[in-house]
């Protein structure tokens, strides 16, 4: 087994190699509560692949948007951030298979870039101005929400960063 730690977001993120075993794949689905009752299309559902493994004994976990190829026995590397007892998954490879895969961190950058100028648009405005409460909390609100989703892309860019 392998760690070494990046020196990029203060060391957060870091790679774990080893064999998988014990993998155990779930599904977690939410359906869209605007969708309507009679139409079963699965455009309409979020879907979220969730596998649990060991990898040389210690507990990793990853949830992406498609599902993870990997089996027992494949030799992985995984990168990613501990949480709580195991170990999150932001990008992956899977040697043994010669497969690699992280989420989509453009669209993540750009929805980061989306909440900000709209947090941007919200500041120009004269209710802002005026001093009301509730487009502060909107703009608070926005700000926080770009930050969020601007930090995950630094963590996929730097888990993919540290797989190469």
């Amino acid at each position: 087994m392998s760690l070494k730690p990046s020196t990029f977001l203060s060391s957060s993120v870091s790679t774990i190699s080893g064999t998988v075993s014990n993998l155990n794949n779930e599904l977690l689905e939410y359906v869209n509560p605007e969708k309507p009752t009679h139409d079963h299309a699965s455009v309409y559902y979020q879907r979220f692949f969730i596998s649990k493994f060991n990898l040389d004994n210690r507990a990793i976990e990853a949830k992406f948007s498609t599902p993870m190829v990997v089996g027992n026995g494949d030799v992985v590397t995984v990168s990613g951030y501990p949480k709580g007892n195991s170990f999150q998954v932001l990008a992956y490879s899977n040697k043994t298979q010669h497969v690699s895969n992280h989420e989509n961190w453009i669209v993540l950058g750009l929805g980061a870039l989306f909440f900000l100028a709209v947090a941007v648009g919200l500041l120009n405005s004269e209710l802002v101005a005026e001093g009301a409460l509730a487009p502060k909390v909107f703009l608070i609100g926005f700000v926080g929400v770009a930050i969020y989703m601007g930090y995950r892309t630094l963590l996929i860019r730097e888990a993919i960063a540290l797989l190469q």
